[in-house]
């Protein structure tokens, strides 16, 4: 199955979507209004404040990967 104009098989964009979202995380990037609040702070309020947004993001992100994988497995 092929979702795409350049052929990348699905389980292959799950996987890099995966990684991607993985390694994300370790960029430790903020919108405009995190920046600024962060800006503010000292080093460790902001590290603080890094790993809160992570932390936020975390289950959304699992969820969205377990049903992809779900949906993968069924149509597998």
């Amino acid at each position: 199955m092929y979702l795409c104009a350049i052929q990348i098989p699905f389980m292959k964009k799950l996987v890099f979507t995966g990684l991607f979202s993985v390694l994300s995380f370790l960029s430790y990037a903020q919108c405009a209004v995190c920046t600024k609040t962060a800006a503010s702070l000292d080093d460790s309020a902001a590290r603080g404040m890094n790993g809160g947004i992570v932390y936020l993001a975390f289950m959304p992100l699992t969820l969205i990967l377990f049903i992809g994988y779900r949906w993968y497995k069924s149509n597998k």
